[in-house]
């Protein structure tokens, strides 16, 4: 009974977010059209891409060659293949995500995977989408996974495939902030798991993680390990944002 009320307060809070005037999710500034930001808070946006890290995304000052990574990188490779980010971690990308993680509106998803889907264009079409999973206790109290509707909304605008449901999460985790590499990863380890028949699905398919914000990289990688483990060929990382000279 309270998962269906849940999901009707969600479809009842769309219904209102796309009636209503768009509005700068960063403020709430009324603006021109859905997936606008005000000048203001555009400014305060720093968009990511070329030239970075070939395998975390970390932007490089200068052009540095095909397949250069970071120093990070090359001491510790990281157990997935590939992160891109739409936006560097800042005050206004901080807003957004606290808006979707927090308020139930389905509309911030949408606005996300409008800026995230550039890092798709050369997406395998058998790709799946998936995205990091909620420990069963926390969706309960929140009522839905904020990067299971970005990975939706995603899917819809891609035409790729999501499985929401591909990783499951059997240990609720504690918060990793302040807790150094190793210990962050200690606080993953076994949280993720994969039935056999998710198995079959992953089994040699390119997968693409999705998630909010990537910080530490400790629950990602651990995803993607699980992932690996359990049968796919690639597993990629997109986020909405990430933060700088962390991971």
């Amino acid at each position: 009974m309270e998962a269906a009320l849940t999901v009707a307060r969600l479809a009842a809070r769309q219904i209102v977010d796309f009636a209503l005037p768009p509005r700068c999710h960063g403020c709430g500034t009324v603006v021109e059209d859905v997936h606008r930001f005000c000048l203001a808070c555009w400014q305060e946006l720093t968009f990511l891409g070329e030239p970075c890290c070939t395998r975390c995304g970390l932007p490089f000052e200068y052009e540095a060659g095909d397949g250069s990574e970071c120093g990070k990188c090359v001491a510790n490779p990281p157990a997935f293949d590939r992160l891109r980010a739409a936006v560097a971690y800042g005050e206004i990308a901080r807003k957004v995500a606290l808006k979707l993680k927090y308020s139930g509106r389905p509309a911030v998803a949408e606005t996300l995977a409008h800026f995230m889907q550039r890092h798709l264009a050369t997406a395998d079409p058998d790709a799946l989408l998936v995205p990091v999973p909620l420990h069963r206790w926390r969706i309960w109290k929140r009522g839905y996974n904020q990067s299971g509707l970005i990975a939706s909304a995603l899917a819809r605008r891609s035409g790729l495939r999501a499985e929401l449901a591909l990783l499951d999460r059997t240990k609720s985790t504690p918060p990793l902030k302040g807790l150094g590499r190793k210990e962050r990863a200690l606080a993953v380890r076994g949280a993720f798991r994969m039935t056999d028949a998710a198995k079959a699905i992953a089994k040699g398919r390119r997968v693409i993680l999705v998630d909010d914000v990537f910080t530490s990289g400790a629950t990602v990688n651990a995803c993607a390990a699980t992932l690996k483990r359990g049968g796919a060929a690639r597993v990629d990382i997109l986020c909405w944002a990430r933060v700088l000279g962390e991971h």
